[in-house]
């Protein structure tokens, strides 16, 4: 089986996949202390629970936007599963063509979620990624990646709003009953939710006039169905793009050599 790892800001996702589908998938907070014999307690515990061996994993790779959890994530790989892990890294076999101005600076998640809407949904598309940043990416009729936009995810707005404004509550993200709030924390929650799906919206209509077909628009990201709730822009919701972006690239990249694998994601 292939280990995927995904390592964001927020979570780390382990997925496990037997060559036809998902397995299993374990989430845990991202946290760049985190040592490689944690990483293993916490994993082999949870293969446990649902009867997997680590025995069973032949292959790994990693993709991450978080440059210092790549030495244990690696080390993890190394020390408990016997593998030497693949590292998403630009210069690999990635099977699209990215046409931004440094693409050695470009996230892994971004290039990552180009790939995989390429496979599945060809182009021209736009992917719509909730995460601690919420990121758009834009495939073209070529299947081309071309770019895209990121802003900062409704979390971060959240927290920002509540340590800027010393009366304003810390709020959870939720759709509210209503738009007109009649206390502060519905006022609150009605802003952060409908003023980012106005972003949203207006964001995907400003790419789209940028482009010459109308793309399908995916979402994808762990808050994507939460803001489908409050707009009919989404063609299609892939919750698994990302992971299925960093298993394509392993299948594409079964003969690269590993070792030499750089550490920048």
């Amino acid at each position: 089986m292939l280990l995927v790892i995904d390592s964001g800001n927020t979570n780390v996702v382990f997925a496990l996949h037997d060559g036809n589908e998902w397995r299993g998938q374990w989430r845990i907070s991202a946290n760049d202390s985190r040592t490689a014999d944690e990483y293993a307690v916490w994993f082999y515990g949870l293969l446990g629970q649902v009867g997997l061996s680590t025995a069973e994993v032949e292959r790994a790779i990693i993709g991450t936007v978080v440059p210092a959890a790549l030495y244990d994530l690696r080390r993890f790989c190394r020390k408990w599963l016997k593998v030497e892990p693949l590292v998403a890294h630009s210069r690999l076999d990635w099977g699209i063509d990215v046409l931004v101005d440094n693409p050695d600076e470009l996230g892994a998640d971004r290039r990552l979620n180009g790939l995989a809407a390429k496979h599945f949904f060809g182009g021209p598309a736009v992917v719509v990624d909730f995460g601690t940043a919420t990121t758009f990416d834009v495939i073209n009729a070529q299947g081309q990646y071309c770019g895209g936009a990121i802003a900062p995810g409704v979390n971060l707005s959240s927290e920002a709003l509540h340590r800027a404004a010393a009366r304003l509550p810390r709020m959870s993200i939720g759709r509210p009953i209503a738009v007109i709030g009649r206390n502060t924390s519905i006022a609150m929650r009605s802003g952060l939710f409908w003023g980012y799906v106005g972003l949203v919206e207006g964001i995907v209509r400003r790419i789209a006039d940028e482009m010459d077909d109308r793309p399908q628009v995916i979402a994808t990201g762990g808050l994507a169905p939460l803001f489908s709730e409050g707009t009919d822009l989404f063609d299609v919701m892939a919750p698994d793009l990302t992971l299925d972006g960093l298993r394509l690239l392993a299948d594409r990249n079964v003969s690269a050599d590993c070792t030499n694998s750089s550490g920048r994601a």
